[in-house]
Protein backbone atom coordinates (compact mmCIF):
# COMPACT_ATOMS: atom_id res chain seq x y z
CA UNK A 1 0.00 0.00 0.00
CA UNK A 2 1.41 3.41 -0.95
CA UNK A 3 1.78 6.33 1.41
CA UNK A 4 -1.00 8.14 -0.44
CA UNK A 5 -3.39 5.20 -0.07
CA UNK A 6 -2.61 5.02 3.63
CA UNK A 7 -3.15 8.76 4.05
CA UNK A 8 -6.55 8.56 2.35
CA UNK A 9 -7.56 5.53 4.41
CA UNK A 10 -6.63 7.11 7.75
CA UNK A 11 -7.63 10.73 7.08
CA UNK A 12 -9.95 12.18 9.74
CA UNK A 13 -13.41 13.34 8.70
CA UNK A 14 -13.16 16.92 7.53
CA UNK A 15 -14.60 19.64 5.30
CA UNK A 16 -12.93 17.82 2.40
CA UNK A 17 -15.25 14.86 2.87
CA UNK A 18 -18.28 17.13 3.24
CA UNK A 19 -17.49 18.88 -0.06
CA UNK A 20 -17.11 15.54 -1.79
CA UNK A 21 -20.41 14.20 -0.41
CA UNK A 22 -22.37 17.31 -1.44
CA UNK A 23 -20.80 17.46 -4.91
CA UNK A 24 -21.48 13.81 -5.65
CA UNK A 25 -24.76 13.64 -3.74
CA UNK A 26 -26.56 16.43 -5.59
CA UNK A 27 -26.43 14.22 -8.67
CA UNK A 28 -28.42 11.60 -6.79
CA UNK A 29 -30.90 14.23 -5.66
CA UNK A 30 -31.50 14.87 -9.37
CA UNK A 31 -31.55 11.17 -10.28
CA UNK A 32 -34.22 10.40 -7.71
CA UNK A 33 -36.36 13.37 -8.63
CA UNK A 34 -36.30 12.44 -12.31
CA UNK A 35 -36.89 8.73 -11.77
CA UNK A 36 -39.72 8.84 -9.25
CA UNK A 37 -41.67 11.93 -10.36
CA UNK A 38 -42.53 10.22 -13.64
CA UNK A 39 -45.12 8.08 -11.84
CA UNK A 40 -47.03 11.22 -10.91
CA UNK A 41 -46.54 12.77 -14.34
CA UNK A 42 -47.88 9.74 -16.22
CA UNK A 43 -50.94 9.62 -13.98
CA UNK A 44 -51.73 13.06 -15.42
CA UNK A 45 -50.56 12.37 -18.99
CA UNK A 46 -52.44 9.08 -19.47
CA UNK A 47 -55.96 10.54 -19.69
CA UNK A 48 -54.75 13.59 -21.64
CA UNK A 49 -53.01 11.52 -24.33
CA UNK A 50 -55.28 8.46 -23.99
CA UNK A 51 -52.34 6.14 -23.33
CA UNK A 52 -52.79 2.40 -22.96
CA UNK A 53 -51.44 0.60 -19.89
CA UNK A 54 -48.47 -0.65 -21.91
CA UNK A 55 -47.68 2.87 -23.14
CA UNK A 56 -47.89 4.20 -19.59
CA UNK A 57 -45.56 1.46 -18.43
CA UNK A 58 -43.11 2.29 -21.20
CA UNK A 59 -43.01 6.00 -20.35
CA UNK A 60 -42.47 5.12 -16.69
CA UNK A 61 -39.66 2.69 -17.43
CA UNK A 62 -37.80 3.91 -20.55
CA UNK A 63 -35.44 6.03 -18.44
CA UNK A 64 -34.44 2.91 -16.52
CA UNK A 65 -33.49 0.89 -19.60
CA UNK A 66 -31.40 3.77 -20.97
CA UNK A 67 -29.81 4.05 -17.52
CA UNK A 68 -28.32 0.62 -18.25
CA UNK A 69 -26.62 2.12 -21.32
CA UNK A 70 -25.40 5.15 -19.38
CA UNK A 71 -24.08 3.17 -16.43
CA UNK A 72 -22.09 0.81 -18.65
CA UNK A 73 -20.67 3.52 -20.97
CA UNK A 74 -19.75 6.04 -18.28
CA UNK A 75 -18.50 3.32 -15.95
CA UNK A 76 -16.17 1.98 -18.61
CA UNK A 77 -14.97 5.41 -19.80
CA UNK A 78 -14.22 6.38 -16.20
CA UNK A 79 -11.70 3.54 -15.95
CA UNK A 80 -10.26 4.05 -19.43
CA UNK A 81 -9.80 7.82 -19.64
CA UNK A 82 -10.19 8.93 -16.03
CA UNK A 83 -12.88 10.01 -13.60
CA UNK A 84 -12.53 13.80 -13.87
CA UNK A 85 -12.49 14.06 -17.66
CA UNK A 86 -16.10 12.95 -17.98
CA UNK A 87 -17.48 13.88 -14.55
CA UNK A 88 -20.21 16.40 -15.28
CA UNK A 89 -21.10 15.21 -18.78
CA UNK A 90 -23.82 13.00 -17.34
CA UNK A 91 -25.32 16.11 -15.70
CA UNK A 92 -25.49 17.80 -19.13
CA UNK A 93 -27.52 14.88 -20.47
CA UNK A 94 -29.87 15.12 -17.50
CA UNK A 95 -30.41 18.84 -18.11
CA UNK A 96 -31.13 18.35 -21.82
CA UNK A 97 -33.41 15.36 -21.22
CA UNK A 98 -35.43 17.06 -18.47
CA UNK A 99 -35.98 20.31 -20.37
CA UNK A 100 -36.89 18.57 -23.62
CA UNK A 101 -39.35 16.29 -21.77
CA UNK A 102 -41.23 19.33 -20.50
CA UNK A 103 -41.96 20.44 -24.07
CA UNK A 104 -42.83 17.00 -25.46
CA UNK A 105 -45.71 17.31 -27.95
CA UNK A 106 -46.48 13.61 -28.15
CA UNK A 107 -45.78 10.12 -26.82
CA UNK A 108 -42.84 9.28 -29.14
CA UNK A 109 -41.02 12.56 -28.45
CA UNK A 110 -41.40 12.09 -24.70
CA UNK A 111 -39.92 8.59 -24.95
CA UNK A 112 -36.84 9.89 -26.76
CA UNK A 113 -36.34 12.67 -24.19
CA UNK A 114 -36.68 10.30 -21.27
CA UNK A 115 -34.21 7.91 -22.93
CA UNK A 116 -31.60 10.69 -23.16
CA UNK A 117 -32.27 11.62 -19.55
CA UNK A 118 -31.76 8.00 -18.50
CA UNK A 119 -28.30 7.83 -20.05
CA UNK A 120 -27.26 10.70 -17.80
CA UNK A 121 -28.93 9.18 -14.75
CA UNK A 122 -27.25 5.83 -15.35
CA UNK A 123 -23.87 7.47 -15.91
CA UNK A 124 -24.08 9.23 -12.56
CA UNK A 125 -24.13 5.95 -10.62
CA UNK A 126 -20.58 4.65 -11.30
CA UNK A 127 -19.07 8.14 -11.51
CA UNK A 128 -20.29 9.41 -8.13
CA UNK A 129 -19.91 6.08 -6.34
CA UNK A 130 -16.37 5.51 -7.56
CA UNK A 131 -15.08 9.00 -6.81
CA UNK A 132 -16.59 9.12 -3.33
CA UNK A 133 -15.30 5.64 -2.54
CA UNK A 134 -11.79 6.58 -3.61
CA UNK A 135 -11.86 9.83 -1.62
CA UNK A 136 -13.27 8.19 1.53
CA UNK A 137 -11.34 7.00 4.54
CA UNK A 138 -11.40 3.39 5.71
CA UNK A 139 -13.44 3.72 8.91
CA UNK A 140 -16.22 5.90 7.49
CA UNK A 141 -16.34 4.78 3.87
CA UNK A 142 -19.80 3.22 4.15
CA UNK A 143 -21.15 6.33 5.85
CA UNK A 144 -19.67 8.72 3.29
CA UNK A 145 -20.70 6.78 0.18
CA UNK A 146 -24.07 6.05 1.79
CA UNK A 147 -24.64 9.78 2.38
CA UNK A 148 -24.12 10.39 -1.32
CA UNK A 149 -26.82 7.85 -2.10
CA UNK A 150 -29.10 9.13 0.68
CA UNK A 151 -29.56 12.33 -1.32
CA UNK A 152 -31.89 10.14 -3.37
CA UNK A 153 -34.36 10.34 -0.50
CA UNK A 154 -34.33 14.15 -0.45
CA UNK A 155 -34.80 14.26 -4.23
CA UNK A 156 -37.80 11.95 -4.00
CA UNK A 157 -39.40 14.03 -1.24
CA UNK A 158 -38.79 17.21 -3.24
CA UNK A 159 -40.62 15.70 -6.20
CA UNK A 160 -43.63 14.74 -4.10
CA UNK A 161 -43.78 18.20 -2.49
CA UNK A 162 -43.62 20.02 -5.83
CA UNK A 163 -46.25 17.72 -7.31
CA UNK A 164 -48.51 18.16 -4.30
CA UNK A 165 -48.10 21.95 -4.40
CA UNK A 166 -49.03 22.15 -8.09
CA UNK A 167 -52.04 19.87 -7.69
CA UNK A 168 -53.26 21.72 -4.59
CA UNK A 169 -52.95 25.03 -6.46
CA UNK A 170 -55.24 23.58 -9.17
CA UNK A 171 -52.72 24.16 -11.93
CA UNK A 172 -53.96 22.46 -15.09
CA UNK A 173 -52.92 18.83 -15.49
CA UNK A 174 -51.13 19.52 -18.77
CA UNK A 175 -49.03 22.31 -17.27
CA UNK A 176 -48.42 20.41 -14.02
CA UNK A 177 -46.74 17.39 -15.61
CA UNK A 178 -44.59 19.64 -17.83
CA UNK A 179 -43.40 21.68 -14.84
CA UNK A 180 -42.69 18.50 -12.87
CA UNK A 181 -40.49 17.04 -15.61
CA UNK A 182 -38.76 20.31 -16.50
CA UNK A 183 -37.83 21.06 -12.87
CA UNK A 184 -35.39 18.15 -13.00
CA UNK A 185 -32.97 20.35 -14.94
CA UNK A 186 -32.44 22.78 -12.03
CA UNK A 187 -30.50 20.60 -9.54
CA UNK A 188 -28.49 19.06 -12.40
CA UNK A 189 -27.40 22.52 -13.53
CA UNK A 190 -26.51 23.55 -9.98
CA UNK A 191 -23.88 20.84 -9.59
CA UNK A 192 -22.30 21.03 -13.03
CA UNK A 193 -19.67 23.59 -12.08
CA UNK A 194 -19.02 21.96 -8.69
CA UNK A 195 -18.16 18.68 -10.39
CA UNK A 196 -15.79 20.23 -12.89
CA UNK A 197 -13.77 21.65 -10.00
CA UNK A 198 -13.20 18.28 -8.35
CA UNK A 199 -9.72 16.79 -8.81
CA UNK A 200 -9.00 13.47 -10.42
CA UNK A 201 -9.28 10.51 -8.08
CA UNK A 202 -5.89 10.31 -6.33
CA UNK A 203 -6.05 6.51 -6.27
CA UNK A 204 -6.68 6.44 -10.02
CA UNK A 205 -3.84 8.89 -10.73
CA UNK A 206 -1.49 6.95 -8.49
CA UNK A 207 -2.36 3.31 -9.20
CA UNK A 208 -3.56 3.41 -12.82
CA UNK A 209 -1.63 6.32 -14.33
CA UNK A 210 1.43 6.14 -12.09
CA UNK A 211 1.27 9.90 -11.45
CA UNK A 212 1.93 9.86 -7.72
CA UNK A 213 3.17 13.45 -7.59
CA UNK A 214 0.06 14.78 -9.37
CA UNK A 215 -2.19 12.71 -7.13
CA UNK A 216 -0.49 14.13 -4.06
CA UNK A 217 -0.76 17.71 -5.31
CA UNK A 218 -4.41 17.37 -6.34
CA UNK A 219 -5.64 15.84 -3.11
CA UNK A 220 -3.57 18.20 -0.94
CA UNK A 221 -5.14 21.17 -2.70
CA UNK A 222 -8.72 19.86 -2.62
CA UNK A 223 -8.52 18.74 1.00
CA UNK A 224 -6.61 21.84 2.14
CA UNK A 225 -3.79 19.58 3.26
CA UNK A 226 -5.90 17.51 5.64
CA UNK A 227 -5.47 14.18 3.88
CA UNK A 228 -1.68 14.32 3.64
CA UNK A 229 -1.08 15.79 7.08
CA UNK A 230 0.14 12.48 8.49
CA UNK A 231 1.96 10.98 5.53
CA UNK A 232 4.90 11.77 3.29
CA UNK A 233 4.75 11.40 -0.47
CA UNK A 234 5.90 7.91 -1.44
CA UNK A 235 8.03 6.92 -4.42
CA UNK A 236 6.64 7.25 -7.95
CA UNK A 237 4.55 4.15 -8.71
CA UNK A 238 4.87 2.34 -12.02
CA UNK A 239 1.59 2.79 -13.96
CA UNK A 240 -0.57 -0.33 -14.15
CA UNK A 241 -3.06 1.01 -16.65
CA UNK A 242 -6.76 0.27 -16.66
CA UNK A 243 -7.99 -3.31 -16.77
CA UNK A 244 -9.03 -4.50 -20.21
CA UNK A 245 -12.70 -5.40 -20.46
CA UNK A 246 -11.85 -8.89 -21.71
CA UNK A 247 -9.51 -9.40 -18.77
CA UNK A 248 -12.21 -8.29 -16.35
CA UNK A 249 -15.01 -10.42 -17.83
CA UNK A 250 -12.84 -13.52 -18.24
CA UNK A 251 -11.72 -13.55 -14.59
CA UNK A 252 -13.84 -16.05 -12.61
CA UNK A 253 -13.35 -14.06 -9.40
CA UNK A 254 -14.82 -10.90 -10.89
CA UNK A 255 -17.64 -12.78 -12.59
CA UNK A 256 -18.55 -14.26 -9.22
CA UNK A 257 -18.49 -10.83 -7.65
CA UNK A 258 -20.66 -9.50 -10.49
CA UNK A 259 -23.18 -12.23 -9.80
CA UNK A 260 -23.28 -10.98 -6.22
CA UNK A 261 -23.27 -7.20 -6.78
CA UNK A 262 -25.29 -7.07 -10.00
CA UNK A 263 -27.60 -9.93 -9.02
CA UNK A 264 -28.62 -8.51 -5.64
CA UNK A 265 -29.07 -5.05 -7.14
CA UNK A 266 -31.18 -6.46 -10.02
CA UNK A 267 -33.69 -8.27 -7.81
CA UNK A 268 -33.88 -5.38 -5.38
CA UNK A 269 -34.52 -2.80 -8.10
CA UNK A 270 -37.19 -5.00 -9.64
CA UNK A 271 -39.15 -4.92 -6.40
CA UNK A 272 -38.30 -1.38 -5.30
CA UNK A 273 -38.83 0.57 -8.49
CA UNK A 274 -41.91 -1.40 -9.44
CA UNK A 275 -43.49 -0.46 -6.13
CA UNK A 276 -42.12 3.08 -5.84
CA UNK A 277 -42.83 4.41 -9.32
CA UNK A 278 -46.30 2.85 -9.18
CA UNK A 279 -46.88 4.00 -5.59
CA UNK A 280 -49.53 6.61 -6.56
CA UNK A 281 -51.36 3.86 -8.47
CA UNK A 282 -51.09 1.45 -5.52
CA UNK A 283 -52.37 3.95 -2.98
CA UNK A 284 -55.19 5.10 -5.27
CA UNK A 285 -56.24 1.45 -5.53
CA UNK A 286 -56.17 0.99 -1.75
CA UNK A 287 -58.15 4.19 -1.22
CA UNK A 288 -60.77 2.82 -3.61
CA UNK A 289 -61.84 6.26 -4.75
CA UNK A 290 -62.33 7.98 -8.07
CA UNK A 291 -62.27 11.63 -9.04
CA UNK A 292 -59.84 14.47 -9.58
CA UNK A 293 -58.91 14.86 -5.91
CA UNK A 294 -57.80 11.26 -5.36
CA UNK A 295 -54.35 11.78 -6.91
CA UNK A 296 -53.70 14.67 -4.51
CA UNK A 297 -54.73 12.51 -1.56
CA UNK A 298 -52.63 9.57 -2.78
CA UNK A 299 -49.60 11.82 -3.33
CA UNK A 300 -49.97 13.31 0.16
CA UNK A 301 -50.07 9.82 1.69
CA UNK A 302 -47.05 8.79 -0.34
CA UNK A 303 -45.16 11.85 0.90
CA UNK A 304 -46.04 10.96 4.50
CA UNK A 305 -44.97 7.33 4.02
CA UNK A 306 -41.68 8.27 2.44
CA UNK A 307 -40.86 10.98 4.97
CA UNK A 308 -41.71 8.86 8.03
CA UNK A 309 -40.35 5.51 6.82
CA UNK A 310 -37.89 5.85 3.94
CA UNK A 311 -35.90 8.95 4.94
CA UNK A 312 -35.03 7.61 8.42
CA UNK A 313 -34.01 4.35 6.76
CA UNK A 314 -31.47 6.10 4.52
CA UNK A 315 -29.80 8.03 7.31
CA UNK A 316 -29.88 5.27 9.91
CA UNK A 317 -28.22 3.04 7.31
CA UNK A 318 -25.40 5.54 6.83
CA UNK A 319 -25.01 5.93 10.60
CA UNK A 320 -24.84 2.23 11.45
CA UNK A 321 -23.45 0.66 8.27
CA UNK A 322 -19.79 0.75 9.26
CA UNK A 323 -20.63 -0.68 12.69
CA UNK A 324 -23.03 -3.41 11.61
CA UNK A 325 -21.15 -4.34 8.43
CA UNK A 326 -22.13 -3.51 4.86
CA UNK A 327 -23.05 -7.05 3.84
CA UNK A 328 -24.81 -7.80 7.13
CA UNK A 329 -26.94 -4.66 6.77
CA UNK A 330 -27.96 -5.83 3.31
CA UNK A 331 -29.17 -9.13 4.81
CA UNK A 332 -31.17 -7.27 7.46
CA UNK A 333 -32.80 -5.07 4.85
CA UNK A 334 -33.78 -7.93 2.54
CA UNK A 335 -35.31 -9.85 5.45
CA UNK A 336 -37.34 -6.88 6.72
CA UNK A 337 -38.47 -5.72 3.29
CA UNK A 338 -39.35 -9.22 2.12
CA UNK A 339 -41.35 -9.98 5.27
CA UNK A 340 -43.46 -6.84 4.76
CA UNK A 341 -44.11 -7.77 1.12
CA UNK A 342 -45.09 -11.31 2.14
CA UNK A 343 -47.55 -10.12 4.79
CA UNK A 344 -49.25 -7.78 2.32
CA UNK A 345 -49.39 -10.65 -0.13
CA UNK A 346 -50.91 -13.28 2.16
CA UNK A 347 -53.07 -11.47 4.73
CA UNK A 348 -56.67 -11.61 3.44
CA UNK A 349 -58.14 -8.24 2.40
CA UNK A 350 -55.22 -6.23 3.80
CA UNK A 351 -55.19 -4.07 0.65
CA UNK A 352 -58.73 -2.95 1.44
CA UNK A 353 -57.82 -1.79 4.97
CA UNK A 354 -55.96 1.49 4.77
CA UNK A 355 -54.21 1.58 8.17
CA UNK A 356 -52.79 -2.00 8.19
CA UNK A 357 -51.70 -1.64 4.57
CA UNK A 358 -49.92 1.66 5.20
CA UNK A 359 -48.10 0.23 8.24
CA UNK A 360 -46.77 -2.72 6.22
CA UNK A 361 -45.95 -0.48 3.25
CA UNK A 362 -43.98 1.81 5.60
CA UNK A 363 -42.05 -1.16 6.99
CA UNK A 364 -41.13 -2.29 3.47
CA UNK A 365 -39.89 1.22 2.65
CA UNK A 366 -37.85 1.51 5.85
CA UNK A 367 -36.01 -1.78 5.36
CA UNK A 368 -35.47 -1.08 1.66
CA UNK A 369 -33.46 2.02 2.62
CA UNK A 370 -32.02 0.51 5.82
CA UNK A 371 -30.50 -2.20 3.68
CA UNK A 372 -30.21 -3.06 0.00
CA UNK A 373 -31.15 0.26 -1.61
CA UNK A 374 -28.14 1.82 0.12
CA UNK A 375 -25.81 -1.16 0.43
CA UNK A 376 -26.01 -2.35 -3.19
CA UNK A 377 -24.70 1.08 -4.23
CA UNK A 378 -21.91 1.05 -1.63
CA UNK A 379 -20.78 -2.58 -2.02
CA UNK A 380 -20.51 -2.37 -5.81
CA UNK A 381 -17.98 0.44 -5.48
CA UNK A 382 -15.84 -1.28 -2.83
CA UNK A 383 -15.15 -4.84 -3.93
CA UNK A 384 -13.43 -4.20 -7.29
CA UNK A 385 -9.84 -2.99 -7.75
CA UNK A 386 -9.14 0.63 -8.73
CA UNK A 387 -8.19 -0.47 -12.26
CA UNK A 388 -11.74 -1.78 -12.83
CA UNK A 389 -13.79 -0.25 -10.01
CA UNK A 390 -15.96 1.98 -12.16
CA UNK A 391 -16.44 -0.78 -14.75
CA UNK A 392 -17.63 -3.22 -12.08
CA UNK A 393 -19.95 -0.67 -10.53
CA UNK A 394 -21.25 0.45 -13.92
CA UNK A 395 -22.11 -3.09 -14.99
CA UNK A 396 -23.79 -3.76 -11.64
CA UNK A 397 -25.79 -0.54 -11.72
CA UNK A 398 -26.72 -1.09 -15.36
CA UNK A 399 -27.99 -4.62 -14.78
CA UNK A 400 -29.90 -3.32 -11.76
CA UNK A 401 -31.68 -0.79 -13.93
CA UNK A 402 -32.77 -3.60 -16.25
CA UNK A 403 -34.43 -5.12 -13.17
CA UNK A 404 -35.98 -1.75 -12.40
CA UNK A 405 -37.22 -1.44 -15.99
CA UNK A 406 -38.86 -4.86 -15.84
CA UNK A 407 -40.45 -4.08 -12.47
CA UNK A 408 -41.83 -0.68 -13.50
CA UNK A 409 -43.06 -1.90 -16.89
CA UNK A 410 -44.68 -5.08 -15.60
CA UNK A 411 -46.11 -3.84 -12.30
CA UNK A 412 -49.29 -2.26 -13.75
CA UNK A 413 -49.85 -5.41 -15.84
CA UNK A 414 -49.21 -7.81 -12.92
CA UNK A 415 -51.43 -5.69 -10.68
CA UNK A 416 -54.24 -6.02 -13.21
CA UNK A 417 -53.84 -9.81 -13.45
CA UNK A 418 -52.90 -10.77 -9.88
CA UNK A 419 -53.86 -7.74 -7.82
CA UNK A 420 -51.58 -5.82 -5.46
CA UNK A 421 -51.28 -8.92 -3.25
CA UNK A 422 -49.92 -11.05 -6.11
CA UNK A 423 -47.51 -8.35 -7.26
CA UNK A 424 -46.04 -8.02 -3.77
CA UNK A 425 -45.76 -11.80 -3.31
CA UNK A 426 -43.54 -11.74 -6.39
CA UNK A 427 -41.51 -8.92 -4.81
CA UNK A 428 -41.07 -11.12 -1.72
CA UNK A 429 -39.56 -13.84 -3.94
CA UNK A 430 -37.08 -11.30 -5.30
CA UNK A 431 -36.06 -10.37 -1.74
CA UNK A 432 -35.34 -14.03 -0.95
CA UNK A 433 -33.12 -14.32 -4.05
CA UNK A 434 -31.30 -11.13 -3.05
CA UNK A 435 -30.68 -12.52 0.43
CA UNK A 436 -29.02 -15.62 -1.04
CA UNK A 437 -26.93 -13.74 -3.63
CA UNK A 438 -25.52 -11.48 -0.90
CA UNK A 439 -23.50 -14.52 0.26
CA UNK A 440 -21.28 -14.05 -2.81
CA UNK A 441 -20.03 -10.64 -1.65
CA UNK A 442 -17.15 -10.35 0.85
CA UNK A 443 -17.56 -8.05 3.86
CA UNK A 444 -15.64 -4.82 3.10
CA UNK A 445 -16.42 -2.83 6.25
CA UNK A 446 -13.36 -1.33 8.01
CA UNK A 447 -10.97 -2.71 5.36
CA UNK A 448 -8.82 -0.68 2.98
CA UNK A 449 -9.79 -0.77 -0.69
CA UNK A 450 -6.54 -2.52 -1.50
CA UNK A 451 -7.23 -5.21 1.10
CA UNK A 452 -10.79 -5.72 -0.16
CA UNK A 453 -9.73 -6.22 -3.77
CA UNK A 454 -6.85 -8.54 -2.91
CA UNK A 455 -7.17 -12.12 -4.06
CA UNK A 456 -7.52 -13.42 -0.50
CA UNK A 457 -10.59 -11.31 0.17
CA UNK A 458 -12.24 -11.94 -3.20
CA UNK A 459 -11.70 -15.67 -2.72
CA UNK A 460 -14.07 -15.53 0.25
CA UNK A 461 -16.93 -15.49 -2.24
CA UNK A 462 -15.50 -18.53 -4.01
CA UNK A 463 -15.30 -20.33 -0.68
CA UNK A 464 -19.05 -19.76 -0.16
CA UNK A 465 -19.76 -21.49 -3.48
CA UNK A 466 -17.38 -24.36 -2.65
CA UNK A 467 -18.92 -24.88 0.80
CA UNK A 468 -22.44 -24.85 -0.61
CA UNK A 469 -21.49 -27.36 -3.30
CA UNK A 470 -19.92 -29.75 -0.79
CA UNK A 471 -22.95 -29.50 1.50
CA UNK A 472 -25.27 -30.27 -1.41
CA UNK A 473 -23.26 -33.28 -2.52
CA UNK A 474 -23.20 -34.68 0.98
Amino acid sequence: MSSLDLALDEAPLSRFHTKSVVTAGMGFFTDAYDLFIIGVATTLITPLWHLSSSQTGLVNSITLISAFVGAFIFGRLSDVIGRKKIYGLEAVLMIVGALASAFAPNFAFLLVCRFILGIGVGGDYPMSATLMTEFANRKNRGKLVGLVFAMQGLGTVAGYIIGLALLSAHVSNDLTWRILLGMGALPAASVLMMRRRMPESPRYSDQVLGKSAKATTDIASFSEGVVLASADQGPQRAPKGYMKLREFLSNPKYLLLLLGTAGTWFVFDYAYYGNSVSAPLIIKSVLGKQGSSVLTEALALQLIIFTLAALPGYYLATHFMDRIGHRRLQWIGFIGMGTAFLLIGVIPNVTTMLAPFLILFCISYFFAEFGPNTTTFVLSAEVYPTRARSTGHGISAGIAKIGAFIGVYLFPIIKTDLGINGALRLSFGMAVIGLLLTLLIPEPSQKSLEEISSSDVVQAAEQVIHTSTVATNN
